[in-house]
């Protein structure tokens, strides 16, 4: 399209602001990651003596990081409106979510939309594509203990035995609560047509805007998380008494993200900041895990229903702007996510605090040695 007179400034002006937010980003990841790792070095020995209290200062550290890179939206005007069940009520039981994938920008949508759920987030853990082991964050999440997965049929037996050992090693010691996942393996645009194709061949429902989730690693999750009873049965919450505090995994969370028009958000919108503010919509229900399936094809179907029910919600918020009331309701009541100024203040300043510290630090002992 080409550039008018008129729209010249307003061009140049969404340019250099692009700029400029990028020479931030680069900033803050300059400093905040390697303060990150720098701190946790130090504290070694804490870990050995307190391993817990170790990982809740990390999940501290951890749920800061992933608020500076919410910032990075928020104040691009990109916020979060959430509908559906409160998944605060249950932040400090275990539970795993379960996400559709469109885009980069569900992972930046989650890190905002979550962090007002209380420790939620420092205590996450996420599967996720093991493409970003090698971006700027890999670093931390190969610390906090995240997974990555290596996608393809090649890979998928060898994947679900590692993420077995590595729930096994890490989601416990390390006083994790939630998971989150991706069950459809890949982004909708890139699994749609094989999903589609799977979908005719097996007489199931033909879906356009959710594909089929793959069933692996949550039956993974669910066999080594899910406490069991003396009768074999899973021990779970119960949807009316969120008050349980049963051992084990608890809950299964359905989000459900929607764009308007359709319009996805990628991360580097997210950075660059290019586009007009945008509100992004997540929807929640929340199932006892008393109420799930273990066994794999009823697991199976269980999955496929959820996706099925995904499917009728979008339809319909793409059809109206809106997801549908639940059950028994004439209307469906949508709550805004914000964030404190003053929060992100904080989080930003004393990252850039503590990477000037350590590199005053890492050069006094450097020219001490040199």
């Amino acid at each position: 399209m080409a550039v008018t007179l008129e729209g010249a400034p307003r061009l140049g002006w969404i340019l250099v602001k692009a700029l400029l937010r990028f020479a931030f980003m680069v900033a803050n990841n300059l400093v905040a990651i390697p303060s990150y790792v720098c701190y946790l070095i130090l504290l070694q020995p804490l870990r050995v003596l307190d391993s817990k209290r170790f990982w809740c200062i990390e999940g501290i550290m951890y749920k800061w990081l992933l608020g500076m890179v919410a910032s990075w939206g928020w104040y691009a005007g990109y916020t979060v409106v959430e509908w559906g069940e409160d998944v605060k009520a249950i932040s400090e039981e275990e539970a795993v979510m379960l996400v559709n994938h469109q885009a980069t920008g569900d992972v930046c949508t989650l890190m905002m939309c979550l962090q007002d759920k209380g420790l939620v987030v420092a205590q996450m853990m996420w599967l996720m594509d093991h493409i970003f082991k090698y971006t700027n964050f890999g670093i931390v999440s190969l610390i906090h203990g995240d997974f990555f997965i290596r996608q393809g049929k090649s890979h998928r037996d060898q994947q679900l035995v590692l993420l077995k050992k590595h729930l096994e090693n890490n989601y416990r010691s390390r006083d994790r609560k939630w998971i989150v996942l991706f069950p459809e393996g890949g982004f909708l645009r890139k699994r749609r047509d094989t999903s589609q194709a799977f979908a005719k061949k097996n007489n199931l429902p033909f879906l356009t805007h959710v594909t089929l989730p793959r069933v692996g690693a949550t039956q993974i999750i669910l066999s080594a998380l899910v406490a069991r009873q003396e009768n074999g049965s899973p021990a779970g919450g119960d949807a009316k008494e969120l008050e349980s505090k049963s051992e084990g995994l608890q809950w299964i969370i359905d989000a459900t993200i929607a764009y308007p028009k359709g319009e996805l958000l990628d991360i580097q919108t997210w950075i660059l900041g290019y586009r007009k503010p945008t509100v992004t919509h997540v929807h929640y229900r929340i199932f006892p895990i008393k109420d799930v399936p273990l066994e794999t094809d009823d697991l199976t179907n269980w999955l496929y229903q959820r996706f099925i029910e995904k499917e009728d919600l979008l339809a319909h918020f793409y059809e109206t702007g809106a997801f549908p009331p639940p059950k028994g309701h004439k209307e469906a009541v949508s709550r805004e996510m914000t964030l404190s100024n003053a929060w992100i203040f904080f989080i930003q300043s004393f990252a850039f605090l503590s990477g000037y510290m350590w590199y005053s630090i890492i050069q006094y002992f450097y020219h001490c040695l040199f």
